[in-house]
């Protein structure tokens, strides 16, 4: 059967025009126009819901892209990123309202600075390009507008993927960069292991956003640009860009400290998102961390499933025992005790903490304190007591932005100190102090790491129905899920960097539950389930099958929606 083509389809617009809205389902389906496939997958019930899915198919012989920006892996990811980027610049400027509603919306994915694999734009290694998008279809009130959807089918989305999705629509070299520079990142965070570090500023890095929702470089001549100092300076290889030179941050316990408003968040916030990779121009393109390097913060009022908490909280007052920690309102220390177990549960083997966003009692109890109120009466280890046992009996390295607890000074490996933004290697001066002003202070560990128990969620506790829906997941920002009927927060969750991203990671609860919970695994093997199935599978395992609106997101986040389910029942 011939597929029909864009003389067909601009008839069947036509003959419904001023039909209700339910007539638009006739366009769904594969539609032949004069360079790509257009293919509706999905038609909105009414010009106020989401916007329909559309889909565009352009063989190779007319995108023209480079071979060298389509092979498999980091350069396909970089050079779909692009492409998807330029799509909603395109797409954005041609943008307006056609109608009630969302009539006339036309939106994809952006990736914005960040170079994770996602669902918007994908390339074949033959050059083929699928993007994926969002159109509002027009309608008057609820009738279609026949003539304004045939102008955005036929017009509009033809002119947005001639001018982004085709290799004549760059400047010489622009793909075939993209695609090194996304290379160059994965090589440069693979190399970390070797070379036994956590993390990795390249020299000449511009760490600075323009702003907390802006996550664009800072820009102008103020912006000091990232120069390593001589004692860190280490040297890695890139496939493209050669010798890359830049601080290399060593396994083990790093405290970056320094003054207020000298760079040290801002250092710390670079290794957080260093865990991704960074477009070209970005600043940060060569700046990597452990991939499973994970931001630890206080969280009060989240909810607690069955965490053994024990390393840092002993007895509660009344008997409570921490083995088993549950709570619906966890406190700043015991939330934070909570995640650096649930991060260890699910293969962190870095952890990113910034002494602004913890729990003062949980990371340190100096001398004095401990002198006014007696250990048998505090329940909480401090994390100082337990920082250096983490490395070296699980390996697990931490790195610390510290202003006020000079404490730490006994317990760190390297100490980097921000001024002006540039680091020094304070490490032997740091040591000189602690020696010259010991605190006095005595551990209050009260024996070994225990073993993390094995943890089994329970498959009727993740239950994603509301009311009659047997399914119900919304995903309104970046920062919620709800997942049935309840709301997860994951506005502590800092590496969650998208919608689409998280969108993802609500997709997976619900594949984990449907599919690899019937035999009650542990919270790490139901991990490894899911992140290994996408990876065979791909994204697509997700959602409606061919959504556009998907990225890629790390074990660990993952962990975090789940932990943060409150409905969440656990045997351990």
């Amino acid at each position: 059967m011939t597929e029909p083509t864009h003389h067909d389809l601009r008839t069947t617009l036509s003959r419904i025009d001023g039909k209700g809205y339910k007539a638009y389902h006739d366009i769904k389906g594969s539609w032949a126009l004069p360079r790509f496939t257009l293919v509706v997958d999905y038609v909105q019930g009414d010009p106020y819901a989401a916007p329909s899915r559309v889909r565009v198919r352009i063989p190779g012989s007319v995108t023209e892209l480079p071979p060298e920006a389509c092979r498999p892996g980091a350069r396909a990811v970089g050079t779909g990123c692009l492409l998807a980027r330029c799509f909603g610049q395109e797409a954005g400027s041609r943008g307006r309202s056609r109608g009630s509603g969302r009539s006339g919306e036309l939106r994809i994915e952006d990736p914005a600075q960040k170079v994770i694999r996602n669902t918007a734009v994908q390339v074949a290694p033959d050059g083929a390009v699928e993007a994926r998008f969002r159109v509002g279809l027009p309608a008057r009130g609820r009738r279609v507008l026949g003539g304004q959807a045939a102008e955005l089918l036929l017009d509009d989305v033809p002119e947005i993927v001639q001018a982004s999705l085709v290799a004549s629509a760059h400047e010489s070299g622009e793909l075939l960069r993209h695609a090194e520079v996304n290379e160059d990142a994965e090589v440069l965070r693979e190399a970390l292991e070797e070379r036994e570090l956590a993390g990795f500023v390249a020299d000449g890095a511009v760490l600075p956003r323009r702003s907390g929702i802006d996550d664009r470089p800072l820009e102008g001549p103020a912006v000091v640009p990232f120069r390593s100092p001589d004692e860190l300076r280490v040297t890695l290889e890139a496939p493209n860009a050669g010798a890359v030179t830049g601080m290399g941050i060593p396994r083990g316990v790093t405290l970056i400290v320094g003054g207020g408003y000298h760079g040290k968040s801002t250092l710390l916030r670079a290794l957080e998102q260093g865990v991704y990779n960074h477009r070209p121009g970005d600043g940060r393109e060569r700046v990597v961390a452990d991939p499973d390097a994970v931001k630890i913060r206080a969280e009060d009022g989240r909810s607690v499933s069955s965490v053994d908490i024990s390393t840092f909280i002993g007895l509660l007052p009344g008997g409570t025992e921490t083995r088993h920690f549950s709570t619906p309102n966890a406190s700043g220390s015991t939330s934070q005790a909570a995640a650096i177990m649930e991060a260890l549960e699910a293969g962190a083997r870095t952890l990113l903490i910034d002494e602004d966003t913890s729990a003062t009692n949980f990371m340190i109890r100096d001398r004095r304190m401990q002198a006014l109120v007696p250990r048998e009466r505090e329940p909480i280890i401090p994390f100082i007591d337990r920082v250096r046992e983490l490395h070296d009996t699980l390996g697990v390295s931490s790195v610390l932005v510290l202003g006020g607890s000079g404490d730490y000074l006994d317990v760190a490996d390297t100490v980097v100190a921000m001024t002006d933004y540039l680091p020094a290697d304070v490490t032997e001066r740091a040591r000189e102090v602690a020696r010259a002003h010991p605190t006095g202070r005595e551990s209050e560990v009260p024996g070994p790491l225990p073993e993390l128990p094995d943890r089994r969620p329970r498959r009727d506790s993740l239950d994603p129905s509301r009311g009659r829906r047997s399914v119900s997941l919304k995903v309104r920002d970046q920062d919620a899920i709800r997942f049935g009927t309840d709301e997860i927060d994951l506005g502590a969750v800092e590496q969650l960097v998208s919608w689409a991203q998280t969108r993802a990671v609500s997709e997976a609860l619900l594949l984990a539950r449907n599919r690899f919970m019937a035999d009650r695994p542990t919270v790490p093997r139901l991990l490894d389930a899911v992140m290994d199935a996408l990876e065979e599978e791909g994204l697509d395992l997700l959602g409606h099958g061919h959504d556009g609106d998907l990225t890629l997101f790390r074990r660990h986040e993952l962990a975090a929606a789940l932990n943060r389910l409150r409905t969440l029942e656990v045997d351990a």
